[in-house]
């Protein structure tokens, strides 16, 4: 086949077209630019060249350090052997990922903007605009954990084998159209197995460090708003501090809350209309449901009538027992069968029957 693979510069996009190509199929080499020119962007590099020592520490998928990121794919491509092309995105990118992700924080939500990425970005306009520019490909490959079967009619999503590095979660928003031309040929490999790939084939990503957040500086310098002071209060409204603006805090988040206090205190809240940021004890942070909205379902349109299956608030958490009962107004109310910590809304629920993927949705309450 013709197949078109994302690489991102990373070790495990890079082993994915080398994979591939050695298996016989016409592989050919594609990335997003996705950094901006806008004045936001000049800023923060000036800001980073001006810190002493400072060197790009590739630890996000976001941010200055991914122009440096395409030369270096560039020579992976022609290390393997095989076309390489830059499509421009930046533009996408932030009307689509970055002005949900500011939309988000400053209601007082937590976005996951790498799923909103995968399924309107990495998965749409970045192999739209392959075509558009007159590249013909069967399929899109990636480096994901994940693995993608044909069940009947339907195109389902499985979790990656090993559980340490299955990334199914940020997957669950994918469609029908879009699971019919992708592939993920990594599902079924350790994170170990796929370095020493790398490193026997002499591609120097074999030891690069995996990007781990979306954005590696201040959320502030992307935000791009003015303090605003408001009231760090307790449950019962006592005001117990000051904080300089609700987007800087995360539902659960602990350390750097600026208040003492007998024991310690966790962001249980945050308040837009009154710009309170609400915190408690451990104890507060447990919670046995949650309502979900904007939901997407895989191996079918939607559930007819109460489920019993797994669910996971958080990519790294071990699927639990939940029921997800239909509700009128097209969200679902999910009971868990265990108390969970610090549910956020905003971020995303995803369910599972084994190692499927179900589908999943946005926190909303």
């Amino acid at each position: 086949m013709k197949i078109l693979v994302g690489m991102s510069g990373g070790v495990d996009s890079s082993v994915t077209a080398l994979m591939l190509k050695e298996q016989g199929h016409e592989v050919i080499g594609a990335t997003m630019s996705i950094w901006g020119k806008k004045e936001i962007h000049r800023k923060i590099q000036e800001k980073l060249a001006s810190m002493s020592g400072n060197k790009p520490t590739h630890a996000a998928c976001y941010g200055p350090d991914k122009i440096q990121d395409i030369e270096e794919t560039r020579k992976i491509a022609d290390s393997i052997g095989i076309p390489f092309y830059v499509f421009d995105c930046a533009e996408q990118y932030e009307e689509i990922v970055l002005e949900n992700f500011k939309k988000e924080y400053l209601n007082g939500r937590t976005p996951n903007p790498c799923i909103l990425c995968n399924s309107l970005i990495k998965f749409d306009i970045l192999p739209k605009m392959a075509k558009a520019n007159g590249i013909e490909f069967d399929k899109f490959a990636t480096g994901h954990y994940a693995r993608i079967e044909k069940a009947r009619d339907r195109y389902i999503i499985k979790r990656g084998l090993y559980e340490a590095k299955d990334q199914s979660y940020f997957l669950y928003r994918l469609k029908q159209e879009q699971l019919a031309k992708i592939m993920m040929p990594l599902g079924t490999y350790t994170k170990e197995e796929i370095r020493s790939i790398a490193e026997k084939h002499g591609l120097k990503v074999f030891d690069k460090p995996d990007s781990q957040d979306f954005y590696a500086g201040d959320y502030n310098e992307l935000l791009e708003v003015k303090p605003k002071r408001g009231n760090i209060v307790d449950k019962n409204d006592k005001i117990l501090g000051t904080h300089e603006g609700i987007w800087n805090y995360t539902i659960g988040q602990r350390k750097g809350l600026g208040i003492s206090a007998s024991e310690p205190l966790y962001v249980l809240e945050l308040r837009k209309d009154t710009n309170e940021v609400v915190v408690g004890g451990r104890d507060d942070t447990m919670k046995d449901s949650l309502i979900a909205d904007d939901l997407n379902w895989i191996p079918f349109d939607k559930p007819a009538k109460e489920i019993h299956c797994l669910a996971k608030i958080r990519s790294t958490q071990k699927p639990t027992e939940v029921t997800v009962t239909p509700q009128q107004d097209g969200k679902v109310f999910v009971k868990f069968e265990n108390m969970q910590k610090s549910i956020a809304i905003g971020q995303s629920v995803v369910f599972y029957d084994g190692d499927t993927l179900l589908g999943g949705g946005i926190i909303d309450g």
